[in-house]
């Protein structure tokens, strides 16, 4: 059976269905990382991610102020490592594809899921990230942009909002949130006259994202990213770009798409909107009964509780939430033995 997203529907005949999500960019707070490294194994983990990213993220996540982690070239890695830190602290030993039947990340959590999904280690998912950031930072150096939240309204009258004042919708998040980019002059018309019913909200830091001002930050990122050598997903991974999971070969082999495609996208997605709402619409499609959501978490859960009701959400923000996520593991997990499909 394949739903209207061009997929077969998932053989979970426990009734209990996973989904681990990334956040993105924005997720990031001063001292995120303090309580985190209280826990055995932790700063280990860290300081490798630190030589990953040839930057100490430890003083990043702990003592470095909020102007310093919102340069996109500290939060990417930032936030990447302080998801991965809260995914092995909640499953251990164990392989997220034991417990999860689908991941999927929020833009920059994109690197996050990747590793979730196996396609590459923790420490190469930051060390790439590291460099993706690095040129979007300086992309977004070379020109006058920005970004702005454009909350409520009708969704066509607010993405005709946006082309009419010479924007693009960077990221379409589902739940009535669109975020738009692009010059800063664009911004302020957009500004001065708000969709009916819509609020605009000015975003601090960053450029024009995943429009064309990052072409250069694409064309500096695209051979670094088809260089690294990465492994097929283990687990259904869900796309920026349009929503779907990447499709499986014939054969047995890449059941879940191939790791160079992941890689490819992955690239593409800098010039390119987030299309979080499609990402929800497959989740709800794929009958997922439970979301956990990776530190720094709370902004897809809060999208989630309008896009995706009747799905339990846990988002997990610091070690105090560990119980609450491990719960949630427990009860919508999905055991290894029950296989699943796409």
């Amino acid at each position: 059976m394949r739903t209207r997203f061009g997929h077969r529907a998932c053989a979970w005949h426990s009734g209990r269905v996973l989904a681990i999500v990334c956040p993105g960019q924005g997720s990031q707070s001063p001292g995120m990382l303090t309580p985190w490294l209280e826990l055995p194994g932790v700063g280990e983990q860290l300081a490798g991610f630190s030589r990953a990213a040839g930057a100490d993220l430890v003083a990043h996540g702990t003592t470095s102020d909020a102007d310093t982690i919102r340069d996109t070239a500290v939060a990417q890695p930032l936030i990447v490592s302080t998801s991965l830190v809260a995914l092995r602290v909640l499953l251990g030993e164990r392989a997220p594809a034991d417990v999860a039947a689908v991941t999927a990340g929020h833009s920059v959590g994109e690197f996050t899921a990747i590793a979730v999904a196996g396609v590459l280690s923790d420490d190469e998912a930051v060390a790439l990230v590291t460099a993706r950031a690095a040129a979007m930072a300086a992309a977004a150096r070379a020109s006058a942009t920005g970004m702005c939240a454009v909350v409520g309204g009708d969704a066509q009258e607010v993405l005709a909002a946006i082309e009419a004042a010479g924007l693009r919708p960077a990221n379409i998040n589902g739940g009535g949130q669109v975020v738009a980019a692009g010059d800063l002059a664009s911004l302020e018309r957009i500004a001065a006259n708000p969709p009916a019913r819509a609020r605009v909200i000015p975003l601090q830091g960053g450029g024009a994202f995943h429009t064309l001002f990052m072409q250069s930050a694409f064309d500096a990122f695209a051979p670094v990213a088809a260089a690294q050598r990465a492994q097929d997903p283990r687990l259904p991974l869900l796309s920026n770009a349009d929503g779907r999971a990447y499709p499986g070969s014939s054969g047995g082999s890449g059941a879940h798409g191939s790791g160079a495609d992941v890689l490819r996208r992955l690239a593409q997605q800098i010039v390119a909107p987030v299309r979080w709402d499609l990402c929800q619409e497959t989740i709800a499609a794929l009958g997922v009964t439970g979301l956990l959501e990776l530190a720094p978490g709370g902004v897809l859960t809060g999208l989630a509780r309008r896009s995706l009701p009747g799905v339990e959400t846990v988002a997990v923000k610091s070690p105090s939430d560990v119980d609450a996520a491990r719960d949630l593991i427990a009860r919508h997990g999905t055991p290894r033995s029950q296989e699943n499909t796409l």
